[in-house]
């Protein structure tokens, strides 16, 4: 039911706060001024549930000597490809020995959120029909640095492939823009006008309606917003431009620069943040595709494209671009991980204790098409972190990647004892 607010330019729906214009549409992130139905509640047990889920893979996979830490447990030397993660310790926990025994090849990739049977009922999708549809978005699919061929990381209980957005400037339009007036939106941030000028006098009236530490954290939020909209405009302003001359070729069907894939990874962790922020959707899902995109470091082009360098047959040299590649990728993840830590809850808790961040892949090794022992990362969710779980996949009783699910989905207050062919969980390592 929609019921409306006592303050001008704002209205409820359903849990929802919003402020509006004929030209914008602003969802506002959870306060203490408006209390959300069952947050008093969220942590009656004895351990509190996370409320999102956010998945992310990389479709060339992780180089596994480079993600692996070489000691188990706490203390363990970071390994080269998550250093950009060190600062965040101990607010992520590696997994080593963990795959779903899957088949092999990049046509069962999607056994990474899927289990051993590729393109069967996701994780994600598992998770966003009990709880996504408490948020304006079930569930978000997102994808950056597009490749060839259709891809599908997510899918549903009928084992359909979800379709994901690759433009952050559409998934912007979803959280952010008036149905009725696109066109407009795309010509403000075009202009370099902010949508908070829209709503400008009614969010200044509600900064004074609110508690102090509200006023702050709507002060954040319009900040954090401009700040966004301010890094879209030249991607915006470029749309129709185009392609840059490269020296390698695109594929005709590619709509997007895949050379600008870690623009647009950063991009789309900023605007996954807000949309968890302001709690448009509790379950969203990144695919970082690849192909033949030749990146540059400190201005120096690296030798070979993206995948090829994911098939280096042990070659040293590649193996090193390869990794600087990877270590971009964690960069931008060290990004959105600072982010849920700035961003507040209303009880001024960090987003990243309510938010379990799943990295990974469904190849382990690109270079062989091999779909065993699955570089994995899990960050946040109120997890203990600051180890390497390190599980001797040889062992009969060896637990798969998806008893890790079941922890996952456990913490997120959902009753489920089996994913796939797992039928345990890892609450007796990873709690």
């Amino acid at each position: 039911m929609t019921t409306q607010s006592t303050l001008p330019g704002t209205y409820s729906i359903g849990r929802r706060q919003f402020l509006r214009s004929t030209a914008a549409l602003i969802a506002l992130p959870a306060l203490e001024s408006f209390p959300i139905l069952g947050a008093a509640t969220a942590s009656t047990g004895s351990v509190k549930k996370a409320r999102n889920l956010v998945s992310v893979g990389a479709y060339l996979g992780l180089h596994q000597n480079a993600f692996f830490p070489k000691e188990a447990g706490r203390g363990y030397t970071m390994p080269e490809t998550l250093k950009p993660l060190d600062p965040h310790r101990d607010a992520f926990t590696v997994f080593s020995g963990m795959d779903h025994r899957a088949p092999n090849g990049h046509g069962a990739w999607s056994n990474f959120l899927c289990g051993n049977a590729p393109k069967s009922y996701s994780l994600d999708q598992m998770v966003a029909d009990q709880i996504g549809q408490k948020s304006r978005f079930p569930s978000v699919q997102l994808t950056a640095g597009t490749g060839e061929g259709s891809k599908s990381m997510s899918f549903t209980k009928q084992g359909i492939g979800l379709p994901m957005v690759q433009r952050p400037s559409v998934f912007y339009k979803e959280l952010f823009m008036s149905e009725s007036d696109k066109d407009r939106m795309e010509y403000m941030l075009r202009s370099g006008k902010s949508s908070i000028d829209y709503v400008l006098e009614d969010a200044l009236r509600l900064q004074n309606s609110v508690t102090q530490r509200d006023s702050d954290k709507l002060d954040e939020y319009f900040d954090s917003l401009r700040s966004v909209e301010k890094r879209m405009t030249q991607q915006i302003a470029s749309i129709d431009d185009p392609i840059p001359t490269t020296d390698y070729k695109l594929p005709d069907s590619d709509p997007i620069t895949p050379n600008l894939l870690m623009e647009a990874e950063t991009l789309m962790y900023d605007l996954m943040a807000l949309s968890i922020e302001t709690e448009s959707s509790r379950v969203l899902s990144f695919f970082i595709d690849g192909l033949g995109q030749v990146f540059s470091f400190d201005g120096e082009p690296l030798k070979a494209g993206y995948h090829g360098l994911s098939h280096h047959g042990n070659d040293p040299a590649m193996i090193q671009d390869l990794i600087k590649i990877e270590q971009s990728h964690m960069y931008c993840l060290s990004g959105f991980i600072n982010q849920l830590k700035e961003k507040k809850d209303p009880e001024g808790k960090p987003l990243l204790d309510s938010t379990i961040v799943l990295m990974g892949t469904g190849m382990g090794d690109a270079s062989r098409h091999s779909n065993a022992n699955l570089p994995t990362l899990v960050a946040g969710g109120g997890f203990d972190h600051g180890s390497h779980i390190a599980i001797d996949r040889s062992k009969d009783d060896a637990p798969l990647l998806g008893d890790l699910y079941i922890t996952l989905m456990q913490r997120l207050g959902m009753e489920v004892d089996s994913f796939s062919n797992a039928s345990r969980n890892m609450n007796q390592l990873f709690s």
